[in-house]
């Protein structure tokens, strides 16, 4: 009998025990459906329920799970009373509602949702994070979602995988963000489309949880509709004692079926930038060296972590931040900014004369500290699109925390050799 992949597995297991291959359609019931409160998604979800089937009680519904992270701090009237709709709606049917403890996203690993071998459902696609953790997290449309919310079980379509295999050695100065980009440049941005990503390799072995995150959060970019990696002993010690489900973990099976194969040698990837109007325009750092920038922002679902923060510090400490330049610093959760504090990361980007927030969705995606026409900003977030943070007329360039915090002190991009001696 021909071996499964980690998605065939879990495919298996909520569609009632049945042995399933990539193509089959089935019936599945997802293990957690998730949401961000959002004008136009869950205030539309929720008056679905209530209006459309008139229902007063979810099936299952401890499976639900609602996140506040965007327009937090509420700046009108309007936003804090659409929060206190969901924190009503989610009183009425006795379903978790999690709020100010940071981005939902990773949040819900810190909770216990990232659960190995569990299947999730959002209809925002970096939650695919939780795949670092070995659970199949997947954004669907949110007239898909809404049938989440009503009925226990919705169609799916069992999703084919493809295999990338990082191997080599990292070069120094260069971080996971880099390692993502430098895929994207020589495999491209649609290799894995409509496929789930599965990292494997010795590289991967070798990373951190927050290393895998930030691969795993941004594998919408290639195309794929998640990624997962298969659960080491260290990721099921860290993931296994805060479950909110007791499963069994599952990993692909030696002699499983991909769609296809990559290997990729990251000795090849340097430091790397995204560069506008694109997070697909992956480049080494070089070519954009030397121009000026006005704002920087670390933070993010993709990469605020501590790894990041404390990346970012090693290179600011000591120094000021340069004169007109505007830095913001936002932990990706309120247990990260903890730890931060606790590790003098905080005191270190204060007395840069960095602007640090609460964690929130809202600089990532130009609600607050917007930016004019004209400006330029270098960033760890998730996307460079025009508008993506204030005027459609001001650029973003995707690149690592380290680089940013460089950026910052000298007011302009810096060269790929200065971050390896930063870094060193």
């Amino acid at each position: 009998m021909t071996g499964k992949t980690m998605v065939e597995k879990i495919m298996s297991r909520i569609s009632g025990g049945a042995p399933v291959s990539a193509g089959d359609e089935l019936k599945i019931r997802p293990d957690f459906v998730m949401a961000y409160d959002f004008p136009g998604y869950t205030d539309v979800i929720f008056k679905t329920v209530k209006e459309k089937f008139g229902l007063t009680e979810l099936p299952a519904k401890e499976r639900f799970v609602i996140f506040i992270d965007h327009m937090v701090p509420a700046v009108d009237p309007k936003e804090e009373e659409f929060h206190e709709m969901t924190r009503a709606w989610c009183r009425e049917f006795d379903i978790t509602c999690v709020e100010r403890e940071g981005i939902g996203h990773h949040v819900a690993g810190e909770t216990g949702y990232g659960v190995p071998g569990a299947f999730a459902v959002h209809y925002d696609g970096h939650i695919s994070q939780l795949g670092a953790l070995g659970c199949l997290a997947v954004n669907m449309p949110r007239q898909t979602l809404t049938e989440a919310f009503v009925r226990e079980y919705i169609d799916f379509q069992v999703p084919q995988t493809i295999r990338l295999n990082l191997v080599g050695k990292v070069q120094p100065g260069v971080m996971p963000r880099d390692l993502f980009h430098g895929i994207v440049q020589k495999l491209g941005n649609k290799f894995a489309r409509f496929a789930v990503l599965e990292l494997g390799g010795e590289v991967i072995d070798q990373l951190s949880l927050d290393g895998r995150q930030a691969l795993t959060s941004i594998s919408m970019f290639t195309g794929a509709l998640s990624a997962v990696i298969n659960p080491d002993q260290a990721m099921l010690d860290h993931a296994l004692p805060i479950a909110r489900l007791q499963i069994e973990p599952v990993s692909s099976d030696p002699d499983c079926t991909y769609l296809a194969t990559h290997t990729v040698d990251v000795s090849e990837i340097g430091v790397m930038v995204a560069q506008p109007p694109s997070p697909s325009r992956t480049t080494p750092l070089d070519e954009v060296s030397g121009l000026d920038v006005q704002v920087g922002y670390i933070g993010s679902c993709a990469s605020g972590r501590i790894e990041d923060l404390r990346a970012a510090a090693k290179v600011l400490k000591g120094h000021k931040i340069a004169p007109g330049f505007s830095l913001h610093v936002v932990p990706t959760s309120r247990r990260i900014m903890t730890q931060a504090a606790q590790e003098g990361l905080l005191e270190i980007f204060s007395d840069c004369g960095a602007f640090v927030s609460s964690a929130s969705c809202d600089f990532c995606y130009g609600r607050i500290a917007t930016m004019r026409e004209g400006q330029r900003a270098v960033s760890t977030g998730t996307l460079n699109v025009k508008g993506r943070m204030g005027s459609p007329d001001s650029e973003i360039f995707l690149v690592n925390a380290a680089v940013v915090a460089r950026t910052a002190i000298d007011g302009r991009i810096p060269r790929s050799s200065d971050m390896v001696e930063e870094m060193q």
